[in-house]
C-alpha cells in the first residue's frame, strides 16, 4: 500500500511556535513566520526570526535584522527540541533565517508596519482589478484595503484580492526627478 505524501497543512504551527518562540526569545529574537513548504528535495520547515520587539515597534527590515550566527544558534537548539516533541509526522529539512529585505507581507499589520516603503503586489487571477501586478509606494492601510502610490496615481487594493505582497529593495538613494544616476567605472 502506498503512503500518502505529507501535506504542509498537516502540521501544528501553534505547537511548533510554542517550541521555537522561547528559544528565539532567549537569543534576543522573535518569530516572524513559520511555514512548511514542499520543494524538490522534500518538505522544509522554514522559520523566520527577527529581533525581539521588531513587529511591535514597527522596525524597518534593517533595524529588525538578526545576525546569521544567532539564526544558527536557534537552529542548533530548536532542531533537537522539535525531534523530542515529535510533532511533525514525516521527514523534513529545517531552515532558520530572517524574513529578508524583500520580505513577504502576509497580514494587514505587515502592511501597516511598512507604510512608506516600495512594494510589489500580485493579485489573484479572479480579482476584480484588471491590473494583476502593482508596483509602487505603500501610502496607507485601511480596514479592508491598502493604498499604493504608482507615480502620482493612488491605487486602492482590497486585501482579499492580494495573492502575494512583498517589499521591494532599492539600492542606494533614488535619483532626483529628471536625473539619471551616474554610472561608476
Amino acid at each position: 500500500m502506498m503512503q500518502a505524501a505529507p501535506s504542509p497543512r498537516s502540521i501544528d504551527i501553534a505547537a511548533i511556535s510554542a517550541i521555537i518562540a522561547p528559544i528565539a526569545d532567549a537569543h534576543g529574537g522573535e518569530l516572524a513566520h513559520i511555514e512548511m513548504v514542499r520543494g524538490p528535495s522534500g518538505m522544509t520547515l522554514r522559520i523566520d526570526i527577527e529581533k525581539r520587539g521588531a513587529a511591535a515597534q514597527k522596525w524597518s527590515t534593517e533595524e529588525a535584522a538578526i545576525d546569521l550566527e544567532v539564526c544558527a544558534e536557534i537552529a542548533r537548539e530548536a532542531s533537537p527540541a522539535l525531534d523530542v516533541a515529535d510533532i511533525i509526522p514525516f521527514k523534513y529539512h529545517f531552515e532558520v533565517g530572517t524574513p529578508g529585505v524583500e520580505r513577504e507581507l502576509r497580514h494587514r499589520e505587515d502592511y501597516e508596519r511598512f507604510v512608506g516603503k516600495r512594494v510589489r503586489i500580485k493579485l489573484y487571477a479572479n480579482a476584480a482589478d484588471t491590473e494583476k501586478s502593482i508596483d509602487g509606494v505603500l501610502s496607507k492601510v485601511n480596514e479592508n484595503d491598502v493604498v499604493v502610490m504608482i507615480g502620482s496615481r493612488e491605487k486602492s487594493i482590497t486585501l482579499g484580492d492580494i495573492r502575494v505582497g512583498r517589499l521591494v529593495f532599492e539600492f542606494g538613494p533614488s535619483p532626483k526627478p529628471g536625473k539619471t544616476p551616474k554610472k561608476s567605472n
